[in-house]
């Protein structure tokens, strides 16, 4: 098949060099993805989220679709994503991923001048009620010195988003799991023009721990040494690669990309697409050859981005790969502390004792954004009610927060399906009689998994994995707790299958 410039589909030329007939448009095809939902959900739930989703092109197997609003791309993409994806199917099974990105207004006048829409900027004068908290955040930060000219000039053409003026070293919060990340991030910001250091700087964690932070750190300190700096996310680099191509610039969008002194990218999980992937390998690839730095931010390893092609993931392993840790009590002590100094600027009456402080820290666990929904739920019960913040009422105003954290429930069944894809086999083997090597390890560590993160019993256990006996699972069970403790390796390895399970 032969793609043309305006999404249209053709058929290759038969033999005798005529063109088979009875290819559609993907404008057709789209428009009737479009009707099957106005049919299927209705005019008025259609005309309310789908009216303004237009279709921008089809590479590689994925339809890139655009609205013009991000709470319409927020939206449609948690309630409406898998329905979308498999109306498509029907209609073209040519296409197996389905990307929805939020269009500029300018982007309308032509392809030639399609640009990705600018991420609100933030306000220099942001109160300190309204500063992030994505992180060890969370003390008013001042502004960060104006970009160089050249680097404005950059994020306009690729599609960069603005820095943070929040989010600096100043603002960043230290403790004992995020040290080894804030020195190796500090280390790279402070390099000298032209030598890289730690390429690629690799950081990852789960949501609110840090890692976005340390990037725009990162891209205030190198701009403020007169150097130019690109920060984009990983939908941003997508989308402005195929804007590109649709405007027939993609040699120069690769230029000015690797023209750049410093290249932040962030949520690199997200990068999708065969030839995508090929021109972010060539690009790290160029960018480290020519001595520039690259840093990296993803929610996982590279060895475990499964859906990113080999030779991009060791090129991402080749640099330093720093894990930001979970917040320690301290470390949530220090963050409430700074957050509630730097409310209290404006709400002088906002106190909060130490023993509410040490009681939120020990209640809420899970990461920097929920310790600031804390705040925000403790500054609006002392100015909207007039009362005293005690230990009672913090209580009832994080209760959701505190409930929403329980852990997760695990299944069999999922457990099954990570350990058979860990270990490149599948759940039919481990449930079948086969007694192999590469088979018998898998299913011993997936009966230690059901017995340590269900309540099933050994019994139970035993019957969701093919009818066995209780005393098998028993067995299993013992032999992996010996392996357990003599192998660093096995055990690193199960200790992570738990960390994926309970996510």
């Amino acid at each position: 098949m032969y793609r043309s410039e305006d999404h249209r589909t053709y058929a290759a030329p038969n033999e005798n060099g005529i063109e088979a007939s009875g290819e559609q448009s993907a404008p057709d095809i789209w428009a009737r993805v479009k009707r099957r939902l106005r049919a299927e959900l209705g005019e008025d739930i259609f005309a309310s989220w789908f009216g303004r989703l237009e279709l921008d092109a089809v590479i590689d197997g994925c339809a890139y679709l655009t609205v013009p609003t991000r709470f319409l791309k927020s939206w449609i993409e948690s309630h409406y994503t898998d329905r979308v994806l498999t109306l498509y199917r029907t209609e073209a099974n040519n296409v197996e991923r389905v990307v929805i990105g939020v269009r500029s207004t300018a982007g309308r006048e032509g392809a030639a001048s399609r640009r990705l829409p600018e991420a609100p900027r933030p306000s220099a004068s942001t109160n300190p009620s309204s500063i992030p908290m994505g992180m060890p955040v969370i003390q008013e930060a001042k502004p960060a010195a104006a970009p160089h000219s050249d680097d404005r000039s950059d994020a306009s053409d690729l599609g960069g988003a603005p820095l943070d003026p929040r989010l600096t070293f100043e603002s960043f919060i230290v403790g004992r799991s995020n040290a080894l990340a804030h020195a190796a991030a500090d280390r790279v910001a402070q390099a000298q023009n032209g030598q890289a250091i730690y390429n690629p700087l690799y950081l990852h964690a789960g949501v609110g721990l840090g890692k976005t932070h340390l990037l725009h750190a990162i891209g205030h300190a190198v701009r403020m040494q007169g150097r130019r700096v690109i920060y984009l996310t990983a939908d941003r680099f997508m989308y402005g690669f195929v804007a590109s191509l649709k405007a027939q610039t993609s040699l120069a969008f690769k230029e000015r990309l690797r023209g750049i002194d410093l290249l932040i990218l962030d949520d690199v999980q997200f990068i999708q697409g065969k030839q995508i992937q090929q021109e972010f390998g060539h690009t790290l690839n160029a960018l480290i050859d020519a001595g520039r730095q690259i840093v990296v931010a993803a929610d996982r390893p590279p060895a475990d981005l499964e859906s990113l092609d080999e030779r991009v993931r060791s090129r991402l392993a080749g640099g330093l790969v720093v894990e930001v840790g979970g917040l320690d009590e301290a470390l949530r002590a220090s963050i409430l502390t700074t957050r509630i100094e730097a409310l209290r600027a404006i709400h002088p009456a906002f106190e909060v004792s130490p023993n509410v402080i040490a009681y939120v820290a020990r209640a809420i666990t899970a990461n920097g954004r929920d310790l600031e929904g804390a705040v925000n739920r403790l500054l609006a019960h002392a100015t909207l009610t007039g009362s005293a913040i005690t230990l009672e009422t913090a209580e009832v105003a994080i209760r959701d927060l505190v409930r929403n954290r329980e852990p997760k429930r695990v299944k069999i069944e999922d457990i099954q399906k990570l350990v058979a894809s860990r270990y490149n086999v599948s759940r039919s083997d481990i449930l079948s009689e086969r007694r192999t090597a590469a088979v018998v390890r898998p299913r011993q560590i997936a009966m230690y998994l059901s017995k340590v993160l269900t309540l099933r019993s050994l019994p139970e256990i035993g019957r969701r994995f093919g009818g066995r006996d209780h005393t098998t699972v028993l067995h299993a069970v013992r032999k992996i707790e010996k392996a357990l403790g003599e192998d660093n390796a096995l055990s690193d390895e199960v200790e992570l299958l738990k960390r994926m399970l309970q996510e």
